[in-house]
């Protein structure tokens, strides 16, 4: 059984994890109520599928509006600088070369209870 290594996170960087995570996941449920384009475009349909009878296809786009388009960027720039707090953490320092990959792991996953 490999042997688990136990990592002492400091507090800032268990909250910019959790604040990452959390971003992400609002990023994610509001692009899914945007159009397919950021720009307007025009629908199209694709070819029938043989056998299926399914045809892709998509309707026009109107693209984003002037706020979706700011609150997009306004998500984009969180992840962004939400991601540099996280890779550039001080902490990382303080963590083996070799073990860098298995404590980023453990992060993503140490604001979940411990099994007993």
């Amino acid at each position: 059984m490999p042997k688990t290594i136990a990592f002492n996170f400091p507090q800032d960087l268990r909250d910019a994890q959790i604040a990452l995570h959390e971003t992400r996941t609002a990023y994610e449920q509001y692009a899914k109520t945007l159009p397919w384009s950021a720009e307007p475009m025009p629908g199209w349909e694709g070819e029938k599928q043989l056998h299926s009878g399914y045809r892709s296809g998509k309707a026009d786009s109107p693209g984003y509006t002037e706020e979706q388009a700011a609150k997009v960027a306004d998500f984009q720039a969180q992840l962004l600088e939400l991601s540099i707090i996280m890779s550039t953490h001080p902490f990382w320092d303080s963590v083996d070369v070799g073990n860098r990959v298995k404590a980023r792991m453990a992060l993503k996953h140490a604001h979940e209870p411990a099994e007993a």
